[in-house]
């Protein structure tokens, strides 16, 4: 009985399982967003030429940027690094998906982009969690001081 209630209502916000899912969330969606990613590093010649230019900077500048949001924000992300600071050029990459680059399609085909939108400004107000090596790091400076 007392596992079912355990389910039912969990403890506090800061209990084991608030930071299991925020790990399972930074490894899934980290790693989701680096598929993306990869694929554009592998197919940087062809997508350069073809590549959206929504902030006017040139295509192979905003290729670059998105690959590095997608890769290396993700791994920094995967490891809970920096968390909060890889997650601003994620959020960014997909406002610009979401409201410029797919602005006219129906919801259903720019869904994976607010998904992504959605998910990543979570992580940001809540943090790595404690499974993360911002969470270490932390500890050993409050450890020194």
């Amino acid at each position: 009985m007392r596992n079912v209630i355990t389910i039912l209502f969990p403890c506090p916000a800061d209990s084991r399982r608030i930071n299991v899912a925020l790990l399972a969330l930074r490894l899934l969606f980290g790693a989701l967003f680096m598929v993306h990613g990869l694929s554009k590093l592998t197919g940087f010649i062809q997508m350069s030429s073809t590549f959206p230019d929504p902030l006017g900077i040139g295509r192979e500048f905003s290729l670059v940027l998105a690959i590095f949001g997608e890769v290396g924000c993700s791994i920094l992300l995967i490891l809970g690094l920096l968390t909060r600071l890889a997650l601003i050029p994620m959020v960014f990459t997909m406002c610009i998906a979401f409201f410029v680059i797919h602005a006219g399609v129906p919801f259903a085909a720019k869904e994976p982009a607010f998904t992504f939108l959605l998910t990543f400004v979570i992580l940001w107000i809540s943090g790595a969690g404690k499974y993360s090596l911002d969470y270490l790091i932390v500890n050993r400076i409050k450890k020194t001081c």
